[in-house]
């Protein structure tokens, strides 16, 4: 609100049912704004962990697609094989599906991966972090 008082923001979509009072007025209450001017800040490198790993597979086994039993972290070419620490490595899997894959690949134990994990884009971790994106917000979000 302040930035849209001191005109260095403008307001591009409004909350129909909220709006902001004081004593004497009302004003809209914004769902989407615009700046006048910005600094560019550099997205932050989303940190590789166990919880984000999780919450990229959107909490389910990528090979069975469970999401009910004990989760774990999978390295899908095993450590031991070479494999690494990284995005495109390592996936959330069920502890049936880990134990059953053992320190093989998914070929050898002849089990397939339902998605090809990735590094994630900064925008699926705002959505998940800010619950739920607002139909409004999509066109700004590049979620169409």
């Amino acid at each position: 609100m302040l930035l849209l008082f001191l005109t260095k923001a403008e307001m591009v979509e409004q909350r129909n049912a909220l709006a902001i009072r004081t004593v004497r007025q009302s004003f809209p209450f914004p769902s989407v704004i615009r700046l006048s001017a910005y600094l560019r800040v550099p997205f932050r490198k989303i940190e590789l962990s166990r919880k984000n790993i999780l919450r990229r597979d959107g909490f389910n086994c990528v090979y069975c697609g469970s999401h009910h039993s004990p989760l774990t972290v999978d390295h899908i070419i095993p450590r031991s094989r070479g494999g690494s620490d990284s995005w495109e490595n390592l996936a959330c899997a069920c502890v049936k599906c880990n134990n059953r894959k053992g320190s093989r690949t998914p070929e050898e134990a002849n089990m397939k991966l339902m998605i090809q994990p990735r590094r994630p884009h900064h925008v699926m971790f705002l959505k998940h972090y800010v619950g739920k994106v607002e139909d409004s917000w999509r066109p700004y979000l590049f979620m169409d």
